[in-house]
């Protein structure tokens, strides 16, 4: 993708619908332990280049943080979707969306990953301080 494009996804079981507009195919893995606790492993997602616009249902919210929540369908269970309360950032988890058209590049947290897996992928890596630096 070298334009934005607009993508659809669901929850697992359909009750959820989302449409995001992304501005690449750049999917990303985090480490955090929140992260790993709320997915049972690395989440990976994709940046939403806007908000993340759902088109039927409603989404169960978590305050996971003082400064995020995250969206799941409480029929289900399938995780969708991480923003920031301020706003400025929305991750969606990339299981949910159509297509296998995906650029896996980035790792977050890897001081938090712990040593029982690793990726084979060549990405960037960045530390749980840098992220905090970027969107502080």
């Amino acid at each position: 993708m070298s334009t934005s494009q607009e993508k659809q996804g669901s929850c697992l079981c359909g009750a959820i619908q989302l449409s995001i507009i992304l501005d690449d195919n750049s999917v990303a893995a985090c480490h955090c332990g929140m992260c790993r606790q709320w997915a049972g492993g690395p989440t990976l997602m994709v940046h939403s280049a806007h908000p993340v616009r759902i088109t039927a249902g409603t989404p169960r919210l978590f305050s996971s943080s003082d400064w995020a929540e995250r969206a799941f369908c409480e029929q289900c269970g399938t995780h969708l979707y991480y923003r920031l309360k301020q706003g400025g950032f929305e991750s969606v988890s990339v299981g949910v969306l159509e297509g296998d058209d995906w650029d896996f590049n980035l790792q977050v947290y890897v001081d938090s990953r712990p040593g029982f897996y690793c990726f084979a992928n060549k990405t960037k890596e960045m530390t749980g301080a840098e992220v905090e630096a970027m969107f502080s």
